[in-house]
Formats: structure tokens, C-alpha cells, sequence
């Protein structure tokens, strides 16, 4: 698992109690709109409510046409450039609009330290990074304190390699926002990667402040589970089941510790083991049939039990799905 797929979005790290707006609140917004269709005002509100919590579409439309209403209101000129600078298939385009938008923001406002953040981002986006460090210091002048820089900052360490800076930086975010949960989890990716153990604690502490995440569950139980404390990683697994009953990976996760973690003492407990494995495994394709990983896990444990005609079959659904497998290749090869 690497730590790259934490990265969130390079400017707005949004963090946040709730997974979705409130109901109700957003029922009312819309309501007024209906009345209201040309309010810049409630627009923006409703924008901003969107993107806050990744509803990317629709914040696109609430900033896109709050700055068609007024190019002026700076509030309606910094959401549209946010959309456009953090949405999900933002283009090259995209960001060279955003970063004109914050220019026109830092220029009528220099001490806008969201403005500046952003357009730091745009320039890490374009692969500049010392224009974006330039600007990112310049907010952190203004604001010693201002999380967002220090994350950009952290952010720019990582595609740059630099994991000692990088750690540091994210360190800081979360002394000046200690509820910062994906400053934790990004913090337990990076230390994960350099097989250092000190990751379990930011993992827990993002549980702590999310804990029916099912992302750092998942991230706590895998580091677990390598760092060899296979019963808190079943515990968790099995919890995150609980919340989630289709969450194949922790199935296959469960198969993976039946089959090759836990100690058999006799061939019973052995076979005891294979068996649960199988009952793991099977859960995870049924869930995701394309799993080719679980596919070939199953075809060994089927290959274990002597049955190798549901072994085979197993080895060919895994090539199936990736074809590449050699492992798979391999196996049905000596099968055969």
C-alpha cells in the first residue's frame, strides 16, 4: 500500500465531522434558490457547502455561475477557482483559469492567505515548484500559523522525494490543527513505506478522530497485520465488516492471515486454517469477482487441500483477469 494514494487534493485538504451535508440545511439553500435563482449570496453559500464536502458538480455550477452573476465579488471568484483547481479530471486548462483567478485575488488582496496557498498549488500542479514554495512562504509569513501551507509544503517535499521535509511539514500541519485527520494518515503512509512502526500511532490517532473511517481502518489493520500483531488486525478487520459487509479486501485480508500468518501446531489445525481461508477468499470474489490476488490465493489453497481441478479453475479466473499474473502462470504450469 503506498502512501501516494492519500494524496488529496493539492490546495483544499478538506476536513471535516460529517461525510454529507446536513439535509436539511441544503434543502433550505435550495429552496431560496428557487425564489432567488440570481442570488450571488446564496450561491456562494451553497457552493462552497458542496465543495467542502467533495460535491465537485455541483459547486461547479453554484461558483461557475456566481462569477458569471459578479466577476467582481472576490468570494465568488475564489470558489470557482477552487472547483477549478481541485475538482476530480481537472485539465491543464483548468488549472492555468485557476491560477489567473487567484492572481487577480492576491493582487486586489496580497495578504489573502487562501489565495496565495491556492495559487502555490496551481504552480506544484505545473510542476514549478519553487515558484510554488515562493508563494506558499509568503502566506506563512502573513500567517505563521496557517495549516494549508504547511500541507502544500509537505505535499511539494513528496513529489520531490524529500520524506524527511515532507514528515516535517505535515508534523507542523497537524501542531497548528491537532483534528487534522488526513495529516495523520498521510503521516502513518510515509513512515508505513519506510517500515517503521511509529506509523500504527498516527494511524490510531486518525481512528481516534474518525473511527468508522473505513479507509484508516483499513490502513490501521494492514500495518498491523505487517508489523506481525495479526490479532488486533483481525479485530479490526472484522470490524470494519461489520460497518461494511462488502469491503472485499478485508476478506481477502482474513483469508491472507489464515493462510500464511497464523501458527498450526498439527496438520488439523492446519487444515482448519486452509478451510477458513478458502471461506475468506471465497467472500472477496463474490464480492469482487475481478479479484485476480484472491483468485490465485484460493487456487493455492484449493492446491493445498489436493483439489486440483477447483485449483486450476481458480488459477485460470485470476489470468482471467490479469493476465500478467505469473505467479498464477507459474502454478497452473506445474499443475499441469
Amino acid at each position: 500500500m503506498k502512501f501516494f494514494q492519500y494524496i488529496l487534493p493539492l490546495f483544499f485538504l478538506i476536513s471535516c465531522g460529517d461525510s454529507k451535508p446536513s439535509a436539511s440545511k441544503t434543502q433550505d439553500l435550495d429552496s431560496l434558490l428557487v425564489i432567488y435563482p440570481d442570488s450571488v449570496p446564496l450561491l456562494i453559500k451553497r457552493g462552497t457547502k458542496m465543495f467542502k464536502y467533495s460535491k465537485f458538480e455541483q459547486a461547479m455550477a453554484d461558483g461557475a455561475k456566481a462569477f458569471r452573476l459578479d466577476s467582481t465579488n472576490i468570494d465568488a471568484r475564489m470558489l470557482y477557482a477552487d472547483v477549478l483547481n481541485n475538482r476530480p479530471g481537472r485539465s491543464v486548462a483548468d488549472v492555468a483559469h485557476a491560477q489567473d483567478l487567484y492572481k487577480v485575488i492576491v493582487k486586489k488582496q496580497p495578504k489573502n492567505t487562501k489565495a496565495l496557498v491556492g495559487l502555490a498549488t496551481t504552480y506544484s500542479q505545473q510542476s514549478d515548484f519553487d515558484k510554488s514554495f515562493q508563494y506558499i512562504n509568503v502566506a506563512l509569513k502573513i500567517d505563521p500559523k496557517y495549516r494549508d501551507g504547511y500541507v502544500l509544503k509537505g505535499t511539494n517535499y513528496l513529489f520531490l522525494n524529500k520524506m524527511d521535509l515532507a514528515k516535517s511539514s505535515y508534523e507542523t500541519a497537524v501542531q497548528q490543527d491537532p483534528k487534522f485527520f488526513e495529516a495523520y494518515l498521510m503521516l502513518g503512509s510515509i513512515y508505513q513505506s519506510e517500515k517503521n512502526e511509529i506509523c500504527l500511532q498516527y494511524y490510531t490517532t486518525a481512528k481516534e478522530l474518525k473511527p468508522k473511517n473505513l479507509e484508516v481502518l483499513y490502513a490501521l489493520a494492514y500495518a498491523n497485520q505487517i508489523f506481525n500483531k495479526v490479532e488486533e488486525a483481525k479485530t479490526i478487520y472484522r470490524e470494519m465488516l461489520q460497518q461494511d459487509s462488502t469491503y472485499s479486501q478485508a476478506y481477502f485480508q482474513l483469508g491472507y492471515i489464515k493462510q500464511w500468518l497464523e501458527p498450526a501446531k498439527d496438520d488439523a489445525v492446519k487444515e482448519s486454517h486452509i478451510d477458513s481461508a478458502i471461506y475468506f477468499y471465497s467472500g472477496a470474489v463474490d464480492l469482487s469477482p475481478k479479484y485476480s490476488e484472491a483468485w490465485h490465493n484460493l487456487g493455492v489453497c484449493y492446491l493445498n487441500r489436493g483439489e486440483k481441478s477447483k485449483a486450476t479453475e481458480s488459477l485460470r479466473r485470476a489470468l482471467k483477469y490479469n493476465p500478467e499474473f505469473a505467479l498464477s502462470k507459474e502454478l497452473l504450469k506445474s499443475i499441469k
